[in-house]
């Protein structure tokens, strides 16, 4: 059966022309007339047996060698380097990787495991992220320290308008929302401890429940929190965008360094801010108590103000605003390294963003936790 590409005579086949993706259709119909002629039913067709001829084709690649494979059989097309030495290497070479491509079974057996080794297998890979997360945490504020005290006896290398404009946007546009929260966590404490101290006749220490519960932990631990969520967010929505625009690297490229101008303003004006809305928080946390102990308790808010004046000392102030700092440097320090984490995708903007305000409020509420046991160790 001569054709274009097939010349058969007795027992010798020989396969010529250009054996390409172009001619792929022709070339098929041309092998499902010769098979058809030669009643082959299977893949092992009569020209596996014959005389195979390769030395007239031109041209030959991926989509050709796969018709000659279908056409003389993977056995033979593995050891074609035996019997057809006349082909080039390279499309002898092609045509023996494809027949091992071809000869590979596509069912393979994915390995069982037991509910147990996946949940344990789960497990690890956790620890094992967060290891990595908290090493490169560390090193982030190393990398942070290093260049701040680098700066602090060159004054002209301060950033203080940038600094300025975060502590507006993460300081004072907070006060407002910082302000309302405690101020409803004071009453809702107020009115708890009004209903469990009722029952013992000593509703007069509600003032003392709030007093120390916002001067110690409330006012600065929901401050902190808030700003976890609001200005952590922000930072590292900022940067990864940035991240994602390029403009860290041009940045770079002008010699400039994205810690001294990117991260140290954020982090100063979060040292900054903290404290004061600590400090706010404290006070509308009071103002929130003081209402509801005049409302429901019928105490004045001159009893109110003398009972806070001989009961509680400003150590518990001193106490809870020493936390605003730290709980100030880490929050911004996770979230500008967040931020630079950013692979370039909107996707990769959003998770980061969240993993910035669930590492900080969990960094906040463990830093908090071991500070109150530290205090009560010292008698503070």
């Amino acid at each position: 059966m001569p054709s274009e590409w097939i010349a058969r005579d007795d027992q010798t086949l020989a396969l010529q022309g250009e054996w390409t993706l172009a001619n792929y259709r022709a070339i098929k119909s041309t092998l499902d007339h010769y098979k058809a002629d030669t009643k082959v039913p299977n893949e092992a067709t009569k020209a596996a047996k014959e005389t195979v001829s390769l030395e007239a084709i031109t041209r030959l690649d991926t989509a050709g060698a796969i018709l000659v494979i279908e056409l003389i059989g993977v056995e033979k097309a593995q050891k074609v380097g035996e019997w057809a030495g006349e082909l080039p290497k390279e499309q002898q070479a092609l045509l023996m990787r494809i027949a091992e491509a071809m000869d590979t079974p596509l069912d393979v057996e994915t390995p069982s495991y037991s509910r147990i080794s996946q949940a344990l297998a789960s497990v690890g890979q956790q620890m094992v992220g967060l290891w990595s997360q908290q090493r490169q945490l560390l090193a982030f504020i190393g990398l942070v320290m290093a260049t701040l005290f680098r700066l602090i006896l060159r004054p002209r290398h301060w950033r203080v308008t940038a600094t300025v404009a975060h502590v507006q946007q993460s300081g004072l546009n907070a006060v407002p929302i910082v302000a309302l929260l405690t101020f409803m966590v004071g009453a809702v404490v107020a009115f708890l401890g009004a209903t469990v101290l009722q029952d013992f006749g000593a509703t007069v220490y509600t003032i003392d429940l709030v007093a120390f519960s916002f001067l110690r932990e409330f006012g600065v631990l929901l401050a902190a929190i808030l700003l976890a969520g609001r200005t952590a967010s922000a930072f590292t929505a900022q940067i990864g965008a940035m991240k994602s625009n390029e403009e860290i690297d041009a940045l770079q490229a002008q010699g400039l360094d994205p810690i001294e101008l990117l991260v140290l303003p954020r982090v100063m004006a979060m040292l900054i801010s903290l404290p004061m809305l600590a400090f706010v928080g404290m006070l509308s946390g009071l103002a929130g108590g003081a209402m509801v102990a005049a409302l429901s308790l019928d105490i004045s808010l001159t009893q109110f103000m003398n009972t806070l004046q001989k009961d509680v000392s400003v150590t518990h102030f001193l106490v809870g605003l020493s936390k605003a700092p730290v709980f100030a440097f880490v929050i911004a320090v996770i979230g500008c390294l967040e931020g630079f984490k950013v692979s370039g995708s909107a996707q990769s903007v959003g998770a980061h963003t969240t993993s910035s305000v669930v590492q900080s409020i969990f960094m906040v509420i463990l830093i908090d936790a071991l500070a109150a046991l530290f205090f009560m160790e010292m008698g503070w």
